[in-house]
């Protein structure tokens, strides 16, 4: 790799792969040591096409999740087997990896826009803009950027747009998913807003179990099946549907029975 050689946003590729390998190496006990990350379905990735791939997930924090998933695709595609032992894998990381966030929020600090330059696709939300609502319309160079990451490699997106938890689905990734006609993997993450603050870079809590199942491929019939329909099937696929809150809710009063019987013993 030439030492200026750019990718298709023009950013430094030699500077991105250091990027990553100085965010990975800092942030990896966070995953596997002062918490541990429970991995399914790295064999998923390895059999995934270069490009034109869209990941489709919950959210829980700003930046913690998407860092987690750079340390789960780099160690599956590095041989790992639902596991991110030995940080060697960040040696080589797979420089067309792509993640949707918003705008603003990558322009919030130092630090946010040295992630930006690891692999954001920064877009301006169109339902919410400094804290408060707002409608306005999509930038068509938001949706051409984005078109642009999946032609080169793979796009990490978060449909809901927000952390709140089972937050309808926002259509726009259903029309890219449609016009695109991607190959989208679903995942769904847990644990991230129990250990982090809902920036996701200062621990909160430690010892705590975080998950992060890569399930197979969704079938689309991109042509027949509708956007409506298309949500549907996203908000089943990342377990936010709200037909999933009676098993949420009920997950929680276990652990909260679990951890006051603990108390009272």
């Amino acid at each position: 790799m030439g030492l200026f050689k750019k990718n298709i946003f023009g950013q430094y590729l030699f500077i991105k792969k250091w990027i990553i390998r100085i965010i990975g190496s800092l942030s990896h006990r966070r995953y596997h040591g002062y918490n541990e990350l429970q991995i399914e379905g790295s064999d998923i990735l390895r059999n995934l096409p270069e490009s034109n791939v869209l990941f489709i997930s919950n959210h829980q924090t700003y930046f913690a999740d998407v860092v987690a998933m750079f340390h789960v695709f780099n160690a599956a595609l590095s041989g790992r087997d639902d596991n991110i032992k030995n940080v060697g894998y960040l040696w080589n990381p797979k420089l067309n990896l792509y993640y949707v966030a918003a705008k603003e929020t990558m322009k919030s600090g130092f630090l946010p826009k040295i992630f930006a330059y690891a692999g954001s696709i920064s877009i301006e939300r169109t339902w919410r803009a400094s804290g408060e609502d707002v409608n306005r319309q999509v930038k068509m160079s938001d949706i051409s950027n984005i078109n642009k990451a999946l032609n080169d490699g793979w796009v990490i997106t978060f449909p809901q747009g927000t952390t709140t938890p089972f937050k309808p689905i926002r259509k726009g990734t259903a029309h890219i998913i449609k016009r695109y006609k991607p190959i989208v993997v679903p995942i769904v993450i847990d644990g991230f807003r129990r250990s982090f603050d809902k920036k996701g870079i200062r621990i909160k809590k430690k010892n705590i179990l975080q998950s992060m199942e890569i399930k197979a491929p969704l079938e689309i019939d991109y042509d027949i099946e509708s956007i409506d329909q298309i949500v549907e099937k996203i908000e089943y696929a990342i377990e936010q549907h709200p037909s999933f809150l009676k098993v949420i809710s009920k997950r929680d009063l276990l652990e909260n029975e679990s951890l006051n019987k603990k108390r009272d013993w």
